[in-house]
């Protein structure tokens, strides 16, 4: 390889580098969990649908889709059940070492806002990694008092596109669907998360 070859395969080298830099940078920060994912840079705009009546309404293209769930007795819970209050909603597993690190604040959160936010913490109860059991399992080491729900069927799993966990949503009290994370949240981004769905004032 002459002299000039070789400068061009340096800097073709380095080029690369650099590329590939800016593109993992560009990357980790989209799925930073600290990075809350705006879901309304458009909110306001309105479908029309309508209700069980045949009455027409406009409901936000960011309402929060609803799923089923099943609460520790087998009762069947509905996203929708909680309108009227934000919602915090979490996805987590009993086999997620992240899921785990994130729940004492998230116990210190429902402690502090129990009565005026409802958290939602759904268990991916697949039936194969998680079973509602290996979940008691886990909930009965710990003292943990938020609620806890069992996505047995995975309704809510696929309804939000869950592929991993912890993933985090924040929802006001008009169920549209304001911002999110995937990942393990910090204390501080939750405490950003709830107050971008519930003020002293309401």
């Amino acid at each position: 390889m002459n002299k000039k070859g070789l400068i061009i395969g340096i800097v073709a080298f380095v080029l690369l580098i650099v590329g590939a830099s800016v593109l993992y940078s560009k990357l980790s920060k989209d799925n930073n969990p600290n990075n809350l994912i705006d879901y309304t840079k458009e909110k306001g705009t309105l479908t029309e649908t309508k209700d069980s009546d045949g009455e027409k309404e406009d409901v936000s293209e960011f309402a929060a889709p609803d799923f089923t769930v099943f609460d520790k007795d087998g009762n069947a819970v509905k996203l929708s059940d909680f309108k009227g209050k934000p919602v915090v909603l979490n996805f987590w597993a009993s086999w997620c070492p992240p899921c785990k690190g994130e729940m004492p604040d998230f116990n210190e959160k429902y402690l502090e806002y129990k009565d005026k936010i409802h958290f939602l913490m759904v268990n991916l109860t697949d039936g194969y990694q998680e079973t509602k059991e290996s979940a008691i399992s886990f909930l009965n080491t710990t003292d943990y008092v938020f609620p806890v729900y069992f996505d047995t069927e995975l309704s809510a799993t696929y309804t939000y596109g869950i592929s991993s966990v912890p993933q985090t949503f924040f929802i006001d009290s008009d169920g549209i669907l304001i911002t999110g994370a995937t990942g393990a949240i910090s204390a501080d981004i939750l405490q950003k998360g709830i107050d971008y769905i519930y003020s002293e004032t309401e």
